[in-house]
């Protein structure tokens, strides 16, 4: 088939509506900037700050800075210190991630706890949150790593976290390890009950 066969199928495919661009306005304008936006879009915007200033208990006062050569590392009351181990050496595989290296403290806070809220939803039981590690004390990645720790005990369903295994960012990252759900357990407590017939 000839290009000018091609062309003209393609054309009737097209139909009679479709008309070419007009000389000067196949490009994108670059000039203008995009518009601002609309009221209705900040006042969602708003609310929904609002809304995640009011719900996000993390605390943003002062925090007990870690040393940056010290690993993490906390336990619940009656949780074994082999699961601690465990969690340590990469014993269990983290389902989910959440990186936080070089953002500012207060989009850290946010996003954390919407990580674990969202993990704690999807009945997740171990999850790392890599928050990077400065050598200096008070380095950002340092201060940061120090809330991390904070924040993640203020979680009830927060059993246990630990600095992670070295291939998992070793004292950059953190495992946390999470509560099992009632959904989950329930789960657990069918399949028990079909093995046992």
């Amino acid at each position: 088939m000839s290009q000018h066969m091609r062309d003209d199928l393609f054309r009737q495919a097209l139909g009679e509506d479709v008309q070419p661009l007009t000389k000067g306005r196949d490009k994108a304008d670059v000039e203008h900037s995009p518009s601002a936006p609309s009221e209705a879009q900040l006042a969602r915007r708003a609310q929904a700050e609002a809304d995640d200033k009011e719900s996000n208990f993390l605390s943003d006062e002062f925090v007990d800075l870690i040393g940056p050569a010290d690993p993490m590392e906390y336990r619940r009351d009656g949780i074994q210190i082999g699961v601690l181990e465990r969690l340590r050496h990469g014993g269990y595989a983290p389902e989910a991630s959440l990186h936080l290296q070089k953002k500012p403290l207060e989009v850290c806070r946010r996003e954390l706890f919407r990580f674990i809220r969202d993990a704690q939803e999807h009945d997740l039981r171990c999850v790392l949150v890599v928050h990077g590690r400065s050598k200096e004390a008070e380095g950002q990645a340092n201060i940061v790593r120090s809330y991390i720790g904070k924040w993640l005990a203020q979680f009830d369903d927060v059993q246990a976290y630990v600095s992670a295994h070295k291939s998992h960012g070793g004292l950059g990252a953190t495992y946390a390890m999470l509560r099992k759900s009632e959904r989950a357990r329930a789960r657990n407590r069918e399949r028990q009950q079909k093995r046992r017939g």
